[in-house]
């Protein structure tokens, strides 16, 4: 089924990238340079360019503002949050990966180098607070600057606490991720965990922290927040699913890049597990000590559907999606806003790329 483009997201480009274009500006020159060609704002010598990224994180925090009754203006903070946070994590994930490709394009570390893309990661971490923070500042005045403690308006200091809960879990997810290239013993519980954390939690902090930025009642806050658990963790399997047989020209990565690294993403890690002939095989052949090469990557994705893993993980993917469907219908949400927290759900994890 087609999914006709979610009109929240055209808002991303006239409410949130603006922001972001002003908080950059914050930064010295060259931390300025590789956060913007990592954003997509411009190439490699500075020159602009349209912004590559696909803004689902920001359409869903300004989504959950009109989720509490407000206009999307209310959440664009929390979209600015979520989006810059999402980047701080993806520039140091592709120098941890050594990813060389992004979007279609050379990754930041790639072109300036891994300090710099290190440090424009940090960089965008930190703007990320100042989103927030500015809104305390313009809620509470010149006079309470100085005595801020995160209020910016009802549920201003939540939303900062949440935040930062978030991208703990996502960085103890990457930490994760990495120590399971090390063990040979990695168990599907372990790395569902570990997906929830790098993925769903930033995932569900989106689908929340407008509405907290809002003062919504809690219930709808914590049902917004479950919804986005699920999409994320739905989010992340057809990611893996992309990772291993996603086509190039659509994804910006080599093609079996997740094997070709031998990643122990949820596929993976299902087969490896799942006491099959096919998951042996896939086994020995990760445990060779030579580099894979082409006939290697189309033998590890025939034994991956061989063991059943690519059905299983393409199946709970699917059953997130419901999940996340169901904690929608339970809510007393505005119908334009169901509607569009619907479809964009479902683009999201029906993508392609």
């Amino acid at each position: 089924m087609t999914i006709a483009p979610v009109a929240c997201l055209d808002q991303v480009p006239t409410l949130v990238e603006p922001r972001i274009r002003d908080l950059l500006g914050r930064l010295d020159p060259r931390n300025r340079r590789v956060a913007a060609y990592h954003l997509g704002y411009c190439d490699a010598d500075g020159a602009p360019t349209a912004a590559g990224g696909k803004g689902i994180r920001p359409a869903l925090a300004l989504l959950s503002a009109r989720a509490a009754g407000q206009p999307p203006e209310r959440g664009v903070a929390a979209a600015v949050a979520v989006e810059l946070a999402h980047n701080f994590s993806l520039l140091h994930d592709d120098v941890m990966d050594q990813d060389t490709l992004r979007r279609h394009r050379p990754t930041a570390w790639a072109v300036f180098g891994p300090p710099a893309a290190i440090l424009a990661g940090d960089a965008l971490m930190v703007l990320a607070h100042d989103a927030l923070a500015g809104e305390a500042h313009d809620a509470l005045g010149d006079e309470a600057h100085d005595a801020f403690a995160g209020v910016a308006r009802p549920g201003g200091a939540e939303a900062i606490r949440r935040l930062d809960t978030d991208v703990h879990r996502l960085i103890a997810g990457q930490a994760a991720d990495l120590e399971f290239e090390r063990r040979d013993d990695v168990s599907l519980d372990e790395c569902l965990a570990m997906s929830a954390d790098k993925t769903a939690a930033l995932m569900s902090c989106a689908c929340a922290l407008g509405a907290l930025l809002c003062g919504a009642p809690a219930a709808v806050t914590r049902g917004l927040s479950r919804f986005g658990d699920h999409l994320g963790m739905s989010f992340q399997l057809v990611d893996d699913l992309l990772g291993i047989w996603g086509e190039p020209g659509r994804t910006g990565k080599p093609v079996g890049s997740d094997l070709r690294a031998r990643k122990k993403s949820v596929p993976i890690v299902h087969a490896l597990t799942s006491g099959t002939a096919a998951g042996e095989a896939l086994r020995a052949l990760y445990a060779s000590a030579r580099e894979l090469d082409e006939a290697d990557l189309v033998l590890a994705g025939r034994l991956l559907e061989e063991s059943g893993s690519r059905d299983w993980a393409q199946t709970a993917a699917d059953r997130h999606l419901t999940r996340a469907l169901d904690e929608l219908a339970a809510l007393e949400l505005p119908a334009g806003v169901h509607d569009d927290l619907v479809d964009l759900a479902r683009l999201v994890t029906g993508r392609d790329h």
